[in-house]
């Protein structure tokens, strides 16, 4: 019998100390942490890096309450099914951005330098469009554009240059 009551109080002071360090980590990096099995349970229908998929759920599913959780796992999917674009589908969201004049896009962009129009010009992965030019602020700010392309959540407007740069 002192066994079990061993046991029980070893398992009661190990939970005791996760249930610490869960907290400090929630107040040092809120945001920032993910559950992996999430992440297994939406990269299913979806095809973006998984370091996409974790930051969406280190926004919207960043915490203990199982409703929020489920909550925000919802959100995931729907942005990541409005907003991601497949390349079968890169002409049905340029219509939606014909049609709207803007749309919020979660994309693969690439950055190159024009050196005749001496301007920087974006290409869009999945949307299949190319030299849109790019303010030289966004290259300044995200160098990586240049450097084989950064996954984005955008807003790309029809006839202005895209902007609203959410995220890296």
């Amino acid at each position: 019998m002192d066994e079990f009551n061993h046991l029980a109080e070893a398992t009661s002071e190990t939970d005791d100390r996760r249930e610490i360090i869960k907290q400090k980590l929630r107040q040092y990096y809120d945001g920032r942490i993910v559950r992996k099995d999430l992440t297994k349970s939406i990269r299913e229908g979806a095809n973006v890096p998984v370091y996409v998929l974790e930051y969406l759920l280190g926004q919207y599913c960043n915490s203990d309450e199982p409703e929020i959780i489920d909550e925000g796992v919802d959100n995931v999917k729907r942005i990541l099914r409005d907003n991601y674009v497949r390349p079968d589908e890169a002409q049905k969201i340029l219509s939606l951005l014909r049609e709207r004049g803007s749309y919020t896009v979660i994309d693969r962009i690439t950055v190159v330098l024009n050196t005749k129009e001496d301007r920087y010009e974006a290409t869009f992965s999945n949307l299949g469009i190319k030299n849109i030019p790019i303010s030289s602020d966004y290259v300044k700010d995200y160098d990586r554009l240049l450097c084989g392309g950064i996954w984005c959540i955008l807003q790309r407007f029809f006839r202005n240059i895209p902007c609203n740069l959410n995220w890296h």
